[in-house]
């Protein structure tokens, strides 16, 4: 959608999108299981160690053989910071809003912006829920994470 201008002013182009995630094969059972409203991580199949980022193997026994694992979505709040600047045009709009690494219940990590409802009321150890952000121009769907 384009704005428009005020007098002799050029058009406003239309905000840009925010960068689309690359599925790839390593990572594909994590949003094919997100796109089902379903949030995995990867289990080693050696020593059961969970882990996210997808790596090809485990941190700790260095085992190639892992599988998909679900995990509750519930967790809290690690660490976060409340960016005024936008890293990326797609968040101009949005600023401030607030990085935060999420740690699971489980005991795994996930890095996630929170939606603007919870910016001002954030802290370290606050309790977040997963949520299911669908992306329809790039067929993704985002697990973010919010307060719960």
């Amino acid at each position: 959608m384009t704005v428009l201008p005020r007098g002799d002013d050029p058009p406003i182009p239309p905000a840009p999108s925010r960068p689309r995630p690359v599925p790839t094969p390593l990572t594909e059972g994590f949003w094919a299981a997100a796109r089902e409203r379903r949030l995995v991580v990867q289990r080693c199949d050696h020593c059961g160690r969970l882990r996210h980022y997808p790596q090809e193997r485990c941190p700790e026994c260095t085992s190639p053989a892992w599988s998909w694992s679900p995990v509750s979505g519930r967790g809290e709040v690690y660490t976060y910071t409340r960016s005024h600047k936008p890293f990326h045009p797609a968040w101009a709009d949005a600023a401030p809003y607030v990085v935060a690494t999420v740690e699971l219940d489980e005991g795994v990590r996930m890095v996630t912006d929170l939606p603007p409802e919870d910016t001002d009321r954030v802290q370290i150890g606050s309790r977040v829920e997963v949520f299911f952000d669908d992306l329809p121009d790039y067929e993704v769907t985002l697990p973010r994470f919010r307060l719960a």
